[in-house]
C-alpha cells in the first residue's frame, strides 16, 4: 500500500486520526433513493477516519425518516458504542440495512446522536454540493468518496489488514 499524496485542495485519508475525529460541516448533503430525495442538508456531521473516506451523519430533522424503518441488526463500534440499522422504502422498492446511527454515542461522538449515515453503494445517488459520491470499496464501511479524498481506501479485496 503506497499512500497517494494530495494535491492542492485536497485530503489524504492517511493524515486522519485515529481514534476518528468528529466535525462539522457546511457542505450541502444530498441523499436520493427511487426518485426520492431522502435527505438534504448543510448541516451534516464529518466523522474522519484513518484509511477511510469521510462518513458524513445526517440530521434526522433533515431526512425524510417516514421512508425509514429500524431493523434488529446492531454492531459495536469500540469508539461510537452500539450502533443500529435503518431499511429503507420508497413506493414499493427497499434496501435493507441503507444507514446507521448511534442511539447513544461514546464520549466524544456525543454530536453525532439523532444523526443517520447512510452507504452510498446503496442508494441511486449521494452528493456532496454538486459531486456525486463514489462509494467507498468493500461492503462493510460508508465511506463517501469524492475528487478532493485520496486513498488507498480501506475495505476492499486485500484492504482488511491496513
Amino acid at each position: 500500500m503506497k499512500r497517494t499524496e494530495p494535491g492542492p485542495g485536497q485530503e489524504s485519508v492517511w493524515d486522519y486520526p485515529r481514534p476518528p475525529r468528529v466535525e462539522p460541516t457546511t457542505r450541502r448533503i444530498r441523499v436520493a433513493f427511487n426518485g426520492v430525495v431522502i435527505a438534504d442538508t448543510q448541516r451534516a456531521i464529518r466523522v474522519l477516519e484513518t484509511s477511510h473516506p469521510p462518513v458524513y451523519y445526517i440530521p434526522q430533522a433533515d431526512i425524510q425518516m417516514a421512508y425509514l424503518t429500524g431493523t434488529a441488526r446492531q454492531t459495536f463500534c469500540e469508539f461510537k458504542g452500539a450502533a443500529r440499522y435503518w431499511t429503507l422504502t420508497v413506493e414499493g422498492r427497499s434496501s435493507p440495512g441503507v444507514a446507521w446511527s448511534y442511539p447513544q454515542p461514546g464520549p466524544g461522538f456525543e454530536s453525532i446522536m439523532d444523526h443517520l449515515a447512510f452507504y452510498p453503494g446503496r442508494m441511486d445517488a449521494c452528493y456532496i454540493d454538486d459531486e456525486q459520491v463514489t462509494p467507498q470499496p468493500g461492503d462493510f464501511y460508508g465511506g463517501w468518496i469524492t475528487s478532493d479524498i485520496v486513498g488507498p481506501f480501506k475495505g476492499g479485496p486485500g484492504t482488511w489488514g491496513w
